[in-house]
């Protein structure tokens, strides 16, 4: 389309033909304004209004209702029990109970506010100049007064039954990140302070889940055993053998310095606790002349010829010792638990 198809009220310049220059109008686009205002039925009809309000209630209320259900979740729901959701699957009855009461409590919070605001807060708007960041006296006096006429149309102050609601379901939802502390899990109790091993427990290998005897361990060697009667596929297994590990190494009796190390040892053999006292960490390390073994995480080091102490890292104290034997089998068997809690420090251990 060429120039003179154009109407000449809809071109936004002026040109210069005698220096090739564009002259740019002063207002190219007029300001349109704003479109006049169409009241909604909620502002004519008190009766749509009540209905509206009843409406928003009605989701502040399902709300609280949603928040309450949330919490009675980690009550009626077991967490190992798993539920069939279609076309879900198979998933943790507690996991789904606390993900469907929670996003419906936030959402009807959500909900409730934006069908509050389109039906019967204010929706007049309103051109308002731009002004300096640095705010004059009069600019603060007219905002606070702006301020409370929004408060004032909003219905704030009128409409008592939104506004309990709306408090109600707010004070609510923050309740549900007070019972999410249950997630750390119940006190230890007694727990921590006893294992799987008992007397008469035999220890077995954990290379060939076969009962250790005292030919099977040379000097030098580093032999690592659990309680007899614990098994690998076991849905508790890792949770006892991060208590009961055992590692057991031969040491000439005349190298062990320590004097109950070589009354709980058999025939120079001792076993120790196979977790750090650090952190919890797996020992694996051994030097078999310095008879020294050596946690991978952090470094600490024990002497195993020396009651397990400490002698180098972030370790707290030495490692627990089991007291052993030889039962009439031949085989090397517990004669009791660990005196004390295997692992690092807690505050329960006193």
């Amino acid at each position: 389309m060429s120039s003179q198809e154009i109407p000449e009220e809809n071109l936004p310049a002026e040109q210069d033909t005698a220096h090739g220059a564009v002259k740019v109008a002063d207002e190219p686009f007029a300001d349109p304004g704003l479109p006049p205002h169409k009241p909604r039925i909620q502002d004519i009809d008190e009766r749509a209004a009540k209905r509206s309000e009843r409406a928003v209630a009605f989701l502040f209320t399902l709300s609280m209702l949603a928040t309450v259900a949330f919490i009675a979740s980690y009550v009626i729901f077991p967490v190992d029990k798993i539920v069939f959701i279609w076309p879900i699957g198979h998933v943790s009855a507690l996991n789904f109970a606390l993900g469907t009461t929670l996003g419906v409590a936030l959402f009807c919070i959500g909900a409730g506010a934006v069908h509050w605001a389109r039906t019967l807060m204010s929706d007049v708007e309103v051109a308002d100049e731009r002004h300096p960041i640095a705010a004059e006296p009069e600019v603060r006096a007219k905002v606070m007064a702006d301020f409370a006429a929004g408060a004032e149309e909003s219905g704030f102050g009128r409409r008592k039954l939104i506004r309990t609601t709306m408090f109600g379901a707010l004070a609510l939802v923050p309740l549900s990140g007070v019972v999410l502390l249950r997630d750390l899990g119940p006190l230890p109790e007694k727990k921590l302070r006893s294992t799987l091993w008992a007397k008469g427990k035999q220890l077995i290998n954990m290379n060939t889940n076969e009962p250790l005897r005292p030919e099977d361990i040379v000097v030098g060697s580093l032999t690592f055993a659990m309680p007899e009667g614990l098994e690998e596929d076991s849905h508790d297994f890792q949770k006892e053998i991060a208590k009961a590990a055992l590692m057991i190494v031969r040491i000439q009796p005349d190298d062990i310095k320590d004097k109950r190390e070589l009354e709980w040892s058999h025939e120079g053999i001792v076993a120790y606790s196979k977790i750090c006292t650090h952190v919890g960490c797996p020992i694996s390390l051994y030097e078999q002349q310095t008879h020294h073994v050596l946690c991978p995480c952090h470094q600490s080091t024990f002497d195993l010829s020396d009651g397990a102490r400490v002698i180098f890292g972030p370790a707290g104290h030495a490692l627990p010792q089991l007291r052993i034997g030889v039962n009439a089998e031949g085989n090397l068997e517990a004669l009791g638990d660990f005196e004390e809690p295997v692992g690092p420090s807690f505050w329960e251990r006193g």
